[in-house]
């Protein structure tokens, strides 16, 4: 079988870059089951109400949805269990010390394969005001209304 090549997005969390100011990213690896990666690999995910936790020294995903292999037995896997996410100490360390600044959390961006093994972008992130993501609502609109201008005037050839 060819080893597979390149990033296949499963999952992202687009609510997170609406709810939170992103800080810092990181690329983890997941500790998964067999039917957990069979479900994955159909593209069944959830990261809406995932978040990254500290537990015993170690870093776990939680509330991340994998809904059960389909045609999985007695071997299933539940769907919203504990994941541990695979990183290096120092790394480990780093994220804990930001994360326990107040305000900021662990938030899953991306879910994806990346050569054959499954891996999830993660950030430090600090929760946005409501009137931070009016203003950045706004702000979008505001170029992209700047941009349908400017294409109209290099339409018409002005």
């Amino acid at each position: 079988m060819a080893k597979e090549q390149g990033r296949k997005v499963i999952a992202q969390n687009r609510k997170a870059r609406h709810d939170y100011l992103i800080e810092d990213t990181w690329e983890a690896g997941l500790a998964l089951t067999g039917t957990e990666v069979k479900s994955l690999r159909m593209g069944r995910a959830s990261l809406v109400d995932g978040y990254g936790q500290e537990y015993r020294g170690e870093l776990y995903l939680e509330g991340v949805h994998i809904p059960e292999y389909t045609q999985g037995t007695w071997t299933n896997h539940t769907a919203r269990r504990r994941r541990k996410l695979l990183l290096h100490r120092e790394e480990i360390d780093k994220i804990l010390v930001k994360s326990r600044e107040a305000g900021h959390t662990i938030v899953p961006l991306t879910l994806y394969f990346k050569d054959g093994r499954a891996k999830v972008e993660i950030a430090v992130a600090k929760g946005k005001k409501l009137y931070d993501k009016r203003q950045a609502l706004r702000e979008r609109q505001d170029t992209r209304e700047a941009q349908r201008a400017m294409s109209f005037r290099l339409q018409r050839g002005e």
